[in-house]
């Protein structure tokens, strides 16, 4: 008769899961509002950007911006200077400065020669989060192209606050430098940057015409429709100037032109 033996089963014991930590969980909150903050801030600047200055966020990170300024009086009158902000991690908690670097040479008083890094602590030596945000320091950022006079908190530029004082002459000749080395680097973009300039094309140069010919011509405010007309209308001429640029080319690389 053959017996039967019987395996005894012994139940796996579960490891008991760990609670996450409170301490983890209640950073991850306070950086998430933190992360929060930063896209309402914005938001905001949508509507209440300084005249003239333009911010887009990188597409790699939450608290990397470019910048443009396009500077439309004063001693920097034309300038056209591009920058970056880099907002710290704890951005949002006291003395958590915003850090802005020209990528534009900038011969100001209130920004680094070597580093393009503009002072925010002359204007802000503490960071209140409860007064301070993006448009705070882009409006500061502003103010420093249309300054004619430069205190004691002006050091980062030690130089130019000097000839500023002392040399008015020779500090306007700095300036008027910069201005043309903006003008003349503008379509140098920096690397990963959203705020891109790129040289015009031929139906961009045809749509100019074309608009400021129909505003000639009706003496009316443009409405949506007339705008995708005139559109329509570059595109085709843009198309006929490159095909016949092309022909050109072509013509002249063959030494002889097609018989019919």
């Amino acid at each position: 008769m053959m017996s039967k033996q019987f395996t005894r089963f012994t139940p796996r014991r579960r490891t008991p899961r760990r609670k996450p930590s409170p301490v983890t969980s209640e950073a991850e909150r306070e950086q998430a509002l933190r992360d929060y903050k930063v896209t309402i801030e914005y938001k905001h600047l949508k509507q209440h950007a300084p005249g003239g200055v333009y911010l887009i966020p990188s597409l790699d990170d939450l608290r990397h911006f470019f910048g443009v300024i396009f500077v439309r009086r004063g001693p920097f009158t034309n300038g056209i200077f591009k920058f970056q902000i880099r907002l710290p991690e704890r951005y949002n908690d006291t003395n958590a400065h915003p850090r802005i670097t020209f990528s534009s040479y900038v011969y100001n008083p209130y920004v680094n020669a070597e580093t393009g890094e503009l002072d925010v602590r002359a204007a802000y030596p503490t960071w209140d989060p409860h007064k301070h945000y993006l448009v705070t320091v882009l409006t500061y950022l502003k103010k420093i192209f249309y300054m004619k006079h430069f205190g004691e908190d002006a050091t980062a530029n030690a130089e130019a606050r000097q000839l500023a004082r002392g040399n008015s002459q020779e500090y306007r000749k700095k300036v008027d430098n910069c201005v043309k080395e903006s003008q003349r680097l503008v379509f140098v973009n920096d690397p990963g940057c959203t705020a891109k300039f790129t040289e015009d094309r031929v139906e961009h140069q045809i749509l100019r015409g074309l608009i400021r010919l129909k505003i000639e011509e009706s003496m009316t405010t443009m409405n949506r429709g007339m705008i995708m007309d005139i559109v329509k209308e570059a595109r085709l001429g843009g198309e006929e100037a490159t095909d016949g640029k092309e022909g050109k080319e072509g013509n002249e690389a063959g030494g002889a032109s097609p018989r019919s």
